[in-house]
């Protein structure tokens, strides 16, 4: 960044008021914005813990192995064959664990 030379200074006193200024400035200006929020919304999808899920129901497809998948070793995960990095069958090893 090019500096100017000929400009006047501003004494260390000068540099603190206006610090002081600019920062009650952004202060009020934080202040007086305020977020609009739909306070039904938000308490939607808040999950609070312990909360009772019994009456939920999660509907889940469960899809088994295919003949191109295999189960890693170390993180128990299904992949596609194109992750594996080592190993067959009950060894097998992806790539994120290798």
């Amino acid at each position: 960044m090019a500096t100017d030379y000929d400009t006047p200074r501003k004494t260390d006193e000068e540099l603190h008021e206006e610090s002081l200024e600019e920062l009650k400035a952004r202060r009020a200006d934080a202040q007086s914005g305020q977020i609009d929020v739909d306070e039904e919304e938000a308490a939607e999808s808040l999950e609070l813990p312990g909360a009772d899920l019994s009456q939920e129901e999660l509907t889940v497809r469960v899809v088994p192995k295919q003949v191109d998948e295999f189960t890693c070793s170390r993180c128990f995960l299904v992949h596609h064959s194109s992750q594996l990095a080592k190993g067959e069958g009950a060894k097998a090893v992806c790539v994120d664990c290798s």
